[in-house]
């Protein structure tokens, strides 16, 4: 029944940062390469962000639930599960405080240069969160969220 779990994990997880890594690395850059009206690409990359943002929600969650019974509470100290924690708490916080404020300034039309500078700082935290997003994802996927040895 472990193995069960492992390949389960093994699947959310390519989901997951499959996901991250085709819409923010693929999708997103075709959008703004092809799209001359780029208020219509940024809305529409907008749009593939928020539901990857809900994936990697619905992801984590079935995560921690598999880690926590496949290894128990002691999981909740290993260093894979404060990974997947930060995770989600980049993924919301991009999602829940940036891309509304980001969208704010947006739909304002960022008549004047402070708003332009505020917008470009929000976004680039965005984008940050995403990169660390990809990366601890690529992380987890070549350690497994459960060791193999499960201590850690």
């Amino acid at each position: 029944m472990d193995r069960v779990f492992v390949v389960v994990e093994r699947l959310l997880l390519t989901l997951w940062v499959g996901a991250l890594w085709g819409v923010g690395y693929l999708a997103v850059p075709q959008l703004f390469n092809l799209l001359e009206n780029r208020a219509l690409a940024g809305t529409l990359a907008g749009e593939l962000f928020t539901l990857t943002t809900y994936l990697s929600l619905v992801v984590a969650a079935l995560l921690l639930v598999i880690a926590l019974y496949r290894v128990g509470r002691g999981y909740l100290r290993s260093w894979r599960c404060g990974l997947l924690l930060v995770m989600v708490i980049a993924a919301a916080v991009s999602e829940f405080i940036l891309h509304p404020q980001v969208a704010e300034l947006r739909a304002a039309g960022l008549p004047t240069s402070l708003e332009g500078s505020r917008f470009a700082m929000l976004h680039g935290i965005s984008s940050l969160l995403f990169l660390f997003n990809s990366l601890a994802g690529a992380v987890l996927v070549a350690v497994g969220v459960v060791s193999v040895k499960r201590g850690d």
